[in-house]
């Protein structure tokens, strides 16, 4: 992997070089996306859709080309089935919205996990208080991992969706998604997979899950901000209406009333982030002239290798030897006592390395964890083996300090 393509890779912290493992959080750019966005303002910056003049029609013609893009990158059927968005809170938003309006009534049932992103959660409990539905939760085993069984007891004919992480933001485990998505079908319930945290570690294929909804962000693949996407089958988007309304997502307006745009566009109300979609699809070819399993076994091993490390100097590591994508959460204890998540990332933010620490949004996961927090490194592409050295290097230095 080209550590060369990512700039900031070489910017100094506290006279310290960056050691930077808050992938979780957002993925740094490579010069390719820096780029791209130069080039959208400089020499095609224009409304789209809407415009007959020449920039106009080629910002359109790039917007649109990055929607395809996005389409063939996750497997969907066709690009009319990409609603791009502010990011993957926008699109769950935009779907609890849509969907609770469309689908939810009083006493019906919408099941998340115990493992959820505050995304994934709050944006469930508004609907359902609209709406006077309930909102249920998958419990986790003693090993963080979710109970399926559980999961069979909870769906019955008042399920009316499921949304389900595929990989924790927290933990990093790997959700077994395939057969949450099986029992769901199996009693004709829709499936969200939220992929903030999959699609950028892992390839993505809709049509092979056969999830009805998937969400993701731009600024975890190595993309920019301000950019996401919400993929739905399009016998689904078909039947949802319109969470915002304005421009661009009309047909027609007149006092009587307004009709919708097609699909993808009636969800798409004001000026598209034309610029972070072309962007976006930039930091895909980009992902993918790396080839996805090479990605992948790469950070597989970088996070063994941690993980390893991690045990051997006594911390405590939550989902200790499940699966992963890319994440490790852990704790350091001085004998029995806890060693505040905080006072470790100052430490190692002295000595130029970024990690996460707190609850991570994911606060009812870590209410059962039964900690304040945990501590939590994340790798990306760019990341190599001479990180994580320089990581526990530098933790080792901290838990002197803290003893």
């Amino acid at each position: 992997m080209n550590r060369e393509d990512f700039a900031i890779l070489k910017e100094k912290v506290h006279g310290r070089e960056l050691v930077y493992l808050d992938n979780a959080a957002t993925s740094q750019k490579p010069q390719q996306v820096l780029d791209a966005i130069v080039e959208a303002y400089t020499h095609w910056n224009s409304n789209i859709h809407r415009g007959v003049h020449h920039l106009s029609q080629v910002a359109t013609s790039k917007h649109e080309e990055a929607r395809k893009k996005v389409a063939e990158f996750i497997n969907a059927k066709s690009s009319d089935e990409i609603v791009f968005t502010k990011g993957t809170t926008d699109a769950i938003n935009a779907l609890a919205f849509s969907f609770g309006e469309a689908f939810l009534h009083e006493g019906d049932e919408v099941i998340v996990s115990g493992l959820e992103h505050h995304s994934n959660i709050v944006p469930w409990q508004m609907v359902c208080e609209r709406k006077k539905a309930v909102l249920r939760h998958i419990p986790l085993r003693p090993d963080l991992s979710l109970d399926i069984e559980a999961f069979k007891g909870l769906l019955s004919d008042k399920t009316k969706l499921v949304s389900v992480a595929q990989v924790s933001n927290v933990l990093g485990t790997i959700q077994p998604i395939e057969e949450i998505i099986r029992l769901a079908h199996s009693q004709n319930v829709p499936v969200c997979v939220d992929g903030a945290q999959s699609v950028p570690h892992m390839k993505a294929d809709v049509q092979a899950l056969d999830c009805d909804f998937l969400a993701f962000s731009g600024h975890k693949l190595y993309g920019p901000t301000g950019i996401g996407v919400l993929y739905g089958k399009r016998e689904w988007l078909e039947k949802l209406p319109p969470h915002e309304g304005g421009g661009e997502m009309i047909n027609h307006v007149r006092w009587s009333g307004t009709t919708y745009n097609e699909l993808p566009y009636k969800f798409e109300a004001g000026t598209p982030n034309f610029v972070g979609s072309w962007a976006l699809k930039t930091a895909i070819d980009y992902v993918e002239s790396l080839v996805w399993q090479a990605i992948e076994a790469h950070e597989q091993e970088l996070t063994a290798y941690c993980e390893e490390q991690l045990l051997s100097l006594g911390c405590k590591v939550y989902a200790a030897g499940q699966p992963k994508a890319g994440v490790i959460s852990f704790n350091v204890y001085n004998g029995e006592q806890l060693v505040h998540p905080f006072d470790v990332g100052t430490l190692l933010d002295q000595q130029g390395v970024a990690v996460r620490t707190g609850h991570h949004c994911a606060e009812p996961l870590i209410d059962a964890m039964g900690v304040p927090g945990t501590v939590r490194v994340s790798f990306g592409l760019y990341n190599d083996k001479a990180d994580v050295d320089a990581f526990i290097a530098a933790l080792k230095k901290a838990i002197m300090m803290l003893s």
